[in-house]
């Protein structure tokens, strides 16, 4: 296969100053919003906030308000360097290297592509790996939460890579392959092996994934299974079962959801849950969840995750026969003629660089994203508060964010950006409107 001359040179500089001003937007904004927040709960620190000054103490208040700070400050040092990781896969050519390596080493075809793409993907993942340590063996363990040992957190760590691995190649070579052979509406084969390959993970997470790292026994409280499951059949929703994770092995943060797909859904409650609220408190919190079942807000957003993965997968299928989408972003291409044989020669290119292209724009949009789940959130409260206790499900919350140390005085424009729920202060206030009396 000869690569050929590269045409296109207006669209490939538009590229590249397009993708560098976004990236460097994106770490300005980003740093910007974070020293906003460090100032804003800084400020606040040493004073609880009047709504909640009966009910939580100064001391909580100054453990959350250092919790957000030391969290926020090491996302401004991963952000900086996950920008710089991102430049030089692309514009500074290190993605070019690595495939001009292996092209050498492996020659074109195939299976340069498909170990091109589990190269990538396994630096990547080992890239995040000094964050999640720090995060959990400093911050964590500095503020109580971490329950992790070092054995525990390898033995996750392998077990977790030889599932992502077992279902990633078999994946990506489907993909490769469809990309190869399936013409010029690859695009749409993929789109429909993406979609089903999700709704198989949704099926198989609870019952053969989750339970390779955790151990799920029913719930044997049964007051509080009878008042769930009164409160399930009123809903209108049916389960598998109800069962407790044993969260604690890990962690202090406590939740609870729902997983799974058609008979496999389930409903999880943490240990840590049911260790922390009364039965009022879950049942409320339980009802919070009903209400994201109630209003379709999980449906909403798969509809919208498989619009924009099709609109997403055919605008790759056009930049992929345009020789400046990988020049402009830092690689030579392998240049052929005809569709089929320009999709064979640079599959994995087109892949991986136009995942980072996403990850870029996706991070200037992402407070449409935050106002929709928000949105969502208030829903869900509002249904809680009409099938369950108002007043417990905001003594469940307010447990919460003390426990979980959840900053009660964020700042405003911070939260706009970043919080897929709304802040306390706004929460607990309008369950405070829907209480009677």
């Amino acid at each position: 296969m000869e690569a050929v001359a590269v045409s296109g040179h207006t669209p490939m500089v538009w590229l590249t100053v397009f993708f560098a001003a976004a990236l460097a937007l994106q770490w300005v904004l980003q740093l910007w919003l974070a020293a906003r927040q460090i100032r804003h709960v800084r400020a606040h620190r040493h004073e609880v906030p009047a709504p909640f000054v009966s009910r939580v103490s100064l001391a909580a208040h100054q453990r959350a308000a250092d919790y957000t700070m030391d969290t926020v400050r090491l996302g401004m040092v991963e952000n900086t360097v996950s920008a710089v990781v991102l430049l030089g896969w692309t514009l500074l050519g290190g993605l070019n290297a690595l495939n001009q390596w292996l092209l050498g080493l492996m020659g074109p075809g195939f299976l340069q592509q498909l170990v091109l793409l589990l190269v990538f993907g396994t630096v990547a993942a080992l890239l995040g790996v000094p964050w999640t340590l720090y995060k959990t063996f400093v911050i964590e363990q500095r503020y109580g939460f971490n329950k992790m040992t070092w054995r525990l957190w390898l033995g996750d760590f392998l077990r977790s890579s030889a599932v992502g691995a077992m279902l990633a190649v078999p994946l990506l070579a489907a993909v490769l392959a469809l990309m190869q052979a399936a013409g010029s509406l690859w695009w749409l084969w993929v789109w429909a092996l993406w979609m089903g390959f999700n709704v198989l993970m949704m099926w198989l997470y609870p019952t053969v994934i989750a339970p390779l790292f955790n151990q799920f026994k029913p719930l044997e409280n049964a007051a509080l299974r009878a008042r769930i499951e009164t409160l399930m059949a009123r809903s209108g929703f049916t389960a598998q079962g109800l069962f407790v994770m044993d969260g604690s092995r890990r962690s202090a943060h406590a939740n609870a959801y729902f997983t799974g797909l058609g008979n496999a859904k389930r409903v999880v409650f943490f240990d840590t849950l049911l260790g922390k609220l009364s039965d009022a408190e879950v049942e409320a919190v339980l009802a919070h969840e009903l209400g994201h079942f109630k209003h379709r807000h999980i449906t909403k957003r798969l509809i919208t995750f498989c619009v924009l993965s099709l609109a997403g997968l055919a605008l790759l299928g056009w930049l992929l026969q345009q020789s400046w989408f990988f020049t402009g972003l830092g690689v030579e291409p392998m240049l052929v003629e005809g569709t089929t044989q320009v999709a064979a020669a640079n599959s994995a290119l087109a892949l991986i660089l136009f995942s980072m292209l996403v990850s870029v724009v996706g991070a200037l949009v992402q407070p449409v994203w935050a106002q929709l789940s928000r949105k969502h959130e208030f829903e869900a409260d509002a249904y809680a508060a009409q099938q369950a206790d108002a007043k417990a499900l905001a003594a469940a919350l307010l447990k919460l964010y003390e426990d979980n140390a959840s900053t009660l005085t964020p700042d405003p424009l911070y939260a706009r950006f970043h919080y897929s729920h709304p802040p306390a202060t706004e929460r607990l206030a309008r369950l405070g409107a829907m209480t009677p009396g």
